[in-house]
C-alpha cells in the first residue's frame, strides 16, 4: 500500500505539483494520521483540487482530464442530453461521434450516473473528469441561464406563437419551473457581481442582461423563455407584492429572498411597452463596503480626503451622474470615521447597505418623511457626523448646510458633471452665496471606471489619439500603457472591478471670494486650476499610467 502511495506522490513531484521534500513530509502525515494520501493533500495549503483531481484521475481511475472551461461542446453531443437531465447528472456532453457520447464529470467511476446518461442518451458513453464547479458553470454557458428550468415547462408542450397564459400556472406545474429559474437567475447575478438585472421583452425574445462594473453583458436565457414572459413577470409581481392584473402602468416594489443561504435585497421596477412590460431589478446588497484606497484614490488625493474627514464640521459634497459611485464613495467615508466617540445619523432613499455603528433611516415621502423632514429630528438625536442621501430642493439644502454651520460633519451628494458646477447647483436652488461658502468645504466630483484585469492586459505605446485626448508631453509618451484584451478569469472582458477616477475642489478664502460675488463655474473652476485641482481627465491619465485602467475606459465615462 505504500508502494502504491509513493509510486503516486511521485506522480506528483515528476508533474512538478509536489517537490521531493514536500512528498516526504506528506507520507510522514499521511501514516502518523492514517488517512488515504490523497485525503492528506486534499487538505487547505497542500495542493490544488484541481491539481489534485488530475492527478487521481491520470493514476488511479485510469481516465482523461478535461478543463471544460477551455472546450466548446459539439452541438450534436449537447443535443444527445436534454439540460434537464445533463444538470441532474451534472455532466456536460462533450464530443459524439455517432456511437460514443463524451461527457465531462467530476466522479467517472459513478456507475449509476454513467448508466443513465447512456439511457437517456440512447448511446455508449465515455466518461472523463472535470472539476464539477466548471462542469456546472459550462453547463449554464452552453445550454443557457435555468435552461433546465425552461425545458421542463416546455416538456409535453407544442411550441407555438401563442404566450402561456397566467392561469397555467398552477395547471401544469410550471410555478416550481418558473421560482427556479429566477432563482438561478438571481444566484448567477449575485456570483458575477451584477448590480442591476434587465429583462426586456421584444417581438421575438425575452433578453436578459446583467449590469456588471457598470456595463451591460447578456446573460445567454434560453431562446423558449419567451413563451413563458408573463409567467415570470407575475412571479416577480406576486414576490414584490404589486398588481399582476395591472399591466398599462408603471410599478415598483421590494423583495426579499434568501439564495441557497445568501440574503438578497432587491428592488424592482415595471414599465409597459407596447411588446410586454419591462423589468429592473436592483441587487442593492450588492454594493458592499470599501476602503478609500480599494476605491482607488491614492496620493495628493487621498491626503485632501482624509483631511476633510478629520474636520469637525463642514459638508463633503460627492457629485456625479447616476451610477458614478457616489453612495459608495460616502459608505468608505462613513466607514472611515465610524468609532466608538462618533454618533453618526444617515438618511437615504434607499438603504442601500446596513453598517454597524451608524444610525440609518430610510425615507418613505407617502408618509411624510422626507429628507428635510428627517433632518429636522436627526438633529435632536446629538449626532457628530450626518449623511443626506442627496441635496435635492431648496428646504433640503439650508437645513443641511445649517447643520454644517452648527457643529456638524455632513456628508451628501449632488448631481452635477463637475466639482464647480456644484456650486451653481446650490445657487439655483436659492442658498445664500455666503452660507456656500462657509459651510461647503469640499467638493468631489467622480466617475467610476472599469478596473484591467492584471491576469491578461497587455503593454502598447501610446496612440497618436490619446497623445491628444489627453493633451500629453512627448515625455509622457516615452512610457507605455496597457490595454484591456480578456481572458477567462474576467469573462473575455478584459476587465476585473472599478476604481474611481475624481477631481476635488477644496475651499479657500479665495474660492469663497468668487462664490460670494456669484462667479460662474467657469471662473470657480479656473480659479482652483491655478491652485492645484487635478480635473477628472487629468486623475484618469494618472490611473491609466499607473496601469490601472486603459485610456479607453477612462475616454468612455468623462467624454
Amino acid at each position: 500500500m505504500l508502494s502504491l502511495q509513493r509510486s503516486f506522490g511521485e506522480l506528483l513531484v515528476a508533474k512538478g505539483w509536489l517537490s521531493a521534500e514536500q512528498l516526504e513530509q506528506v507520507l510522514v502525515l499521511q501514516k502518523s494520521s492514517g488517512a488515504s494520501l490523497e485525503d492528506v493533500l486534499a487538505r487547505p495549503g497542500m495542493l490544488p483540487e484541481e491539481s489534485l483531481s488530475l492527478a487521481l484521475a491520470a493514476h488511479q481511475i485510469g481516465v482523461d482530464f478535461e478543463h471544460v472551461r477551455d472546450i466548446v461542446p459539439q452541438p450534436e453531443a449537447l443535443a444527445r442530453l436534454p439540460v434537464k437531465f445533463a444538470n441532474h447528472f451534472k455532466v456536460l456532453p462533450l464530443r459524439y461521434d455517432g456511437r460514443v457520447l463524451c461527457v465531462a464529470m467530476s466522479d467517472p467511476r459513478d456507475a449509476e450516473v454513467i448508466d443513465g446518461v447512456a439511457l437517456v442518451a440512447g448511446c455508449r458513453v465515455n466518461p472523463v473528469m472535470a472539476s464539477e464547479k466548471e462542469v456546472l458553470e459550462a453547463l449554464r454557458v452552453h445550454y443557457g441561464l435555468g435552461a433546465d428550468a425552461v425545458d421542463r415547462m416546455m416538456t409535453g408542450r407544442e411550441e407555438q406563437e401563442d404566450r402561456l397564459s397566467v392561469e397555467a400556472i398552477d395547471a401544469d406545474g410550471s410555478e416550481a419551473s418558473i421560482s427556479r429559474f429566477f432563482n438561478q437567475m438571481l444566484l448567477q447575478a449575485h456570483n458575477d457581481r451584477a448590480s442591476d438585472i434587465h429583462i426586456e421583452s421584444f417581438e421575438d425574445e425575452l433578453r436578459i442582461r446583467y449590469r456588471i462594473d457598470g456595463v451591460l453583458r447578456d446573460a445567454n436565457a434560453p431562446e423558449n423563455l419567451r413563451y413563458f414572459r408573463d409567467i415570470l413577470i407575475s412571479r416577480i409581481k406576486i414576490m414584490a407584492n404589486l398588481n399582476i392584473a395591472e399591466k398599462r402602468l408603471p410599478q415598483d416594489g421590494r423583495i426579499y429572498v434568501q439564495i441557497e443561504g445568501r440574503d438578497m435585497d432587491l428592488r424592482v421596477s415595471f414599465l409597459p411597452t407596447p411588446l410586454g412590460e419591462s423589468v429592473v431589478i436592483r441587487i442593492l446588497n450588492a454594493v458592499r463596503l470599501y476602503s478609500l484606497e480599494e476605491l482607488g484614490f491614492t496620493g495628493q488625493e487621498l491626503v485632501w480626503l482624509k483631511n476633510a474627514l478629520a474636520r469637525p464640521h463642514g459638508i463633503i459634497f460627492v457629485t456625479g451622474p447616476t451610477g458614478s459611485g457616489k453612495t459608495t464613495t460616502l459608505y468608505a467615508c462613513l466607514a472611515a470615521v465610524n468609532a466608538e466617540s462618533n454618533k453618526i445619523i444617515t438618511v437615504e432613499d434607499p438603504v442601500e447597505a446596513q453598517i454597524k455603528g451608524i444610525t440609518q433611516v430610510q425615507t418613505n415621502t407617502g408618509i411624510g418623511l422626507t429628507f428635510a423632514a428627517t433632518l429636522r429630528s436627526m438633529l435632536r438625536h446629538d449626532p457628530d457626523m450626518l449623511m443626506v442621501g442627496e441635496v435635492r430642493d431648496r428646504e433640503t439644502a439650508q437645513i443641511t448646510i445649517q447643520s454644517a454651520l452648527t457643529g456638524h460633519l455632513v456628508f451628501s451628494t449632488l448631481h452635477t458633471n463637475d466639482a464647480p458646477s456644484s456650486v451653481a447647483r446650490l445657487l439655483d436652488m436659492g442658498v445664500e452665496p455666503f452660507l456656500i461658502a462657509s459651510a461647503v468645504q469640499t467638493v468631489i466630483a467622480q466617475r467610476l471606471v472599469r478596473r484591467l484585469c492584471p491576469l491578461c492586459r497587455v503593454a502598447v505605446p501610446v496612440s497618436p489619439q490619446i497623445e491628444r485626448e489627453f493633451a500629453l508631453s512627448k515625455e509622457e509618451c516615452q512610457s507605455g500603457i496597457y490595454e484591456a484584451r480578456g481572458c477567462k478569469s474576467c469573462r473575455m472582458s478584459g476587465y476585473d472591478g472599478r476604481l474611481a477616477i475624481a477631481e476635488f475642489l477644496m475651499m479657500n478664502d479665495e474660492l469663497g471670494g468668487l462664490i460670494m460675488q456669484r462667479a460662474s463655474a467657469a471662473e470657480l473652476r479656473q480659479l482652483a486650476l491655478q491652485r492645484g485641482m487635478k480635473t477628472l481627465r487629468s486623475n484618469g491619465w494618472e490611473k491609466v499610467r499607473a496601469g490601472l485602467t486603459s485610456a479607453q475606459e477612462v475616454l468612455r465615462v468623462i467624454q
